[in-house]
């Protein structure tokens, strides 16, 4: 029973487009106070985060056509400025793999922008799984070295603070002049 709410609870918070607490953060809290199988959490905590991201996406895709035009063509300048090289592509599959950024914007981005859902989210459940592991692993870790020390530490006020910078920089890229940077990248 405690797999199926820790699923709907992270499937949940990854269908947030915003403001929703770090996966990792959950599946460390879980295995600290659960104590629930370390591999199993991780698996569990990938395939709900990637089921909930994609279908993140898959709805964003439906909010397109309410954007207003110069939205559009900003989505249109950032499409045409992916698709002119690959190694842009290669980068952006390796954005979802790897990225600091809170991946909710990026799938609400890559939903936008009509990218390939199946192997972005492919590459955001690897990068996951490696991620996962590591948290999860150092929570145990943690747990058995320094017991409640851990515990009062979650939630810190510096990793909220970096969530929430990190949110305002993301929102703030579709404003941006996309037009604009393809057209300096086409003259060089």
């Amino acid at each position: 029973m405690e797999f199926v709410i820790l699923f709907a609870v992270v499937f949940a918070i990854n269908l947030l487009p915003a403001f929703g607490p770090p996966t990792w953060a959950v599946l460390v809290y879980t295995r600290i106070h659960w104590h629930m199988d370390p591999v199993a959490l991780v698996l569990l905590g990938g395939v709900a985060a990637m089921s909930g991201r994609y279908l993140l996406a898959h709805g964003a895709r439906h909010f397109k056509r309410r954007l207003s035009g110069r939205m559009k063509e900003n989505l249109d300048g950032v499409q045409d400025l992916l698709q002119k090289k690959k190694s842009r592509a290669v980068a952006l599959v390796a954005l979802f793999v790897v990225s600091p950024l809170p991946s909710a914007q990026l799938f609400v981005a890559a939903g936008l922008l009509d990218l390939p859902l199946g192997l972005l989210t492919f590459a955001f459940f690897l990068g996951r799984m490696v991620s996962y592991s590591i948290y999860v692993s150092a929570a145990t870790l943690a747990d058995k070295q320094l017991g409640n020390v851990l515990a009062q530490s979650f939630g810190s006020p510096w990793s909220i603070t970096l969530q929430v910078v990190l949110l305002i920089a993301v929102c703030a890229l579709p404003f941006f002049n996309w037009k604009k940077l393809l057209k300096r990248s086409s003259t060089t």
